[in-house]
């Protein structure tokens, strides 16, 4: 007696017949790529390349030193000597990369070392929490405005230092900027931080950029309730921010 209700199949299909079969409902439901993988990328993309280094290494120097218009003359120099002599003795001196492409006043009695992630970095001998720091890396901006302003850089970057877990506070105290060589912009930003790795510390930084470079200064400086910065040596390592330019 005959089946009922089973539909007769034909012959199974040969191998190289389900492959044309498969290409061709592979070709009905591909969708149709119409960007092309070498189209520039957006102004956002490069901008925000840009922020993110300047964001990773902002911080370094200052809480962790393991990582011209504007120049002085030799009169310069003698004469914030002289002002500075009053304190401890700091005497200051020019110091110039010619390679990198900056300058600034160091005091005489610190000497440079050698450091990881650190362009130039100079220590108080007998105490190391006491430095300058500078970090030069290349950018895709062509002055420091295009980044923002003096007080949007100062509260990113210290955002940065509160989101380290050795960081206990960070406030800054002032913020502004002025005229370097050639008409270029400098930031200046001045905070207080304390931390785990280096107890109570005032921060002074500077940043610009120039030649698609972006240059960073940062001066940390001991400021405890037991042993506050006084005034004069406050008055040098003021002279070491304001010095800080390109050559």
């Amino acid at each position: 007696m005959p089946l009922v209700g089973c539909p007769r199949r034909g012959p199974p299909l040969s191998p190289a017949c389900r492959h044309r079969r498969s290409l061709y409902r592979a070709r009905a439901v591909a969708p149709k790529c119409e960007a092309s993988s070498s189209s520039p990328p957006p102004l956002l993309t490069r901008r925000l390349s840009a922020a993110s280094l300047l964001l990773a290494v902002l911080p370094v120097p200052a809480s962790s030193p393991q990582l011209p218009v504007a120049s002085a003359s030799q009169a310069e120099a003698k004469e914030a000597e002289g002002e500075s002599g009053a304190s401890e003795g700091i005497e200051l001196e020019r110091y110039t990369d010619q390679e990198q492409g900056f300058t600034l006043l160091k005091p005489t009695s610190w000497p440079k070392v050698e450091k990881a992630g650190a362009t130039a970095l100079f220590q108080q001998e007998g105490k190391g929490s006491n430095n300058i720091g500078v970090v030069v890396n290349p950018v895709r901006l062509n002055s420091l405005t295009e980044f923002g302003t003096p007080q949007f850089v100062a509260d990113r970057l210290l955002q940065a230092e509160k989101k380290k877990e050795s960081t206990k506070t960070a406030e800054v105290i002032s913020v502004g900027e002025r005229s370097g060589h050639g008409g270029l912009t400098v930031y200046e930003i001045e905070y207080t931080l304390d931390s785990t790795r280096g107890g109570m510390k005032r921060i002074f930084s500077g940043a610009f950029v120039a030649s698609r470079k972006l240059y960073l200064l940062n001066i940390a400086c001991s400021d405890t309730q037991e042993k506050p910065l006084d005034s004069e040596t406050r008055i040098v390592l003021e002279k070491v921010l304001h010095s800080f330019d390109s050559v």
